[in-house]
C-alpha cells in the first residue's frame, strides 16, 4: 500500500495513528484469504470487537513509501484471537510491529462467546 499525503504530517512522516489503520487492512486481507471475512463472521451472529492494540514504532514511514503489512496468527482462538503485524517499507526495513486482540461477542446480547467454529476451522487449515 502506498503512503498517501493525508496520512503524513508537515515533515512528510506518517502520523502514528495510521499504523492502526494499516494493521486493520492487513487483518482484513488475512481474514478474506482464510475464507472468513469479518462480514461472514457477523452473518453468523458474532461480532469481533478489538479488545487491545499495541503498536511499536521502530522507524518512520514517509511520503512516497510503499508499505507491506505482514499479518500473522500464532494460535487457534478460543475466546480471543491474537494477531501480530509487521510493517515494512519498500527497502524491506521493519518500521512497525503491532499486536491486536479481537474478542468475540454475540451480536444480539453483546455477551462474550467462543470463537465461531468457522473461524477455528479456517485457522486450523492454515496451520496444517
Amino acid at each position: 500500500m502506498d503512503v498517501r499525503y493525508y496520512e503524513t504530517d508537515l515533515m512528510g512522516i506518517v502520523h502514528h495513528s495510521n499504523y492502526i489503520r494499516y494493521m486493520e487492512c492487513g487483518r482484513h486481507d488475512m481474514l478474506v484469504q482464510f475464507g472468513i471475512p469479518i462480514w461472514e463472521i457477523e452473518r453468523q451472529g458474532v461480532m469481533a470487537p478489538i479488545v487491545s492494540v499495541e503498536s511499536k514504532y521502530l522507524r518512520p514511514a514517509r511520503m512516497g513509501d510503499r508499505l507491506k503489512v505482514v499479518t500473522m496468527v500464532d494460535s487457534i482462538p478460543t475466546a480471543k484471537l491474537f494477531i501480530r503485524n509487521e510493517i515494512y517499507n519498500q527497502k524491506g526495513e521493519l518500521l512497525n510491529t503491532g499486536k491486536v486482540t479481537l474478542g468475540f461477542i454475540d451480536s444480539e446480547t453483546r455477551r462474550p462467546v467462543r470463537a465461531p467454529r468457522s473461524v477455528i476451522e479456517a485457522l486450523e487449515a492454515h496451520f496444517k
